[in-house]
């Protein structure tokens, strides 16, 4: 299995999905970060992940949910938390989009099956 984290950026009532563009996953919007490194704590992954794949800086907040994951080439457990962004224009360097969505509009994409439980998570924060 290995660790990963999610990103749940939120700015002005609005959540950033990435779009992916790899070839196992391309296409599905997920929720940004990766693989947590030897001796790395997820928080330092986020940010690492973070600035590598946009070129921002960020602060990571709380925990909002862990789930574990099983694709047909890889299983994961995947930690999400809230994410401040503080610094820097969104570059796109590992996505070919991203979008600032409500979360009543988590359900116009096709979101990545290990990211679900996140958009659950929130969405239930905000009823």
């Amino acid at each position: 299995m290995v660790a990963v984290t999610a990103a749940v950026i939120k700015r002005n009532g609005l959540v950033l999905i990435a779009r992916r563009t790899d070839e196992i996953l391309g296409g599905l919007w997920e929720f940004p970060g990766g693989k947590i490194e030897k001796d790395e704590s997820p928080e330092q992954c986020l940010k690492r992940e973070l600035f590598e794949e946009f070129g921002i800086t960020t602060v990571i907040g709380t925990h909002v949910v862990t789930n574990v994951h099983a694709y047909d080439h890889i299983t994961i457990e995947l930690q999400s938390y809230w994410v401040e962004h503080l610094d820097g224009e969104f570059e796109l360097r590992d996505h070919d989009k991203i979008a600032w969505v409500t979360p009543s509009d988590f359900e116009r994409y096709e979101i990545a099956p290990a990211d679900i439980p996140t958009v659950e998570a929130i969405l239930s924060m905000e009823r």
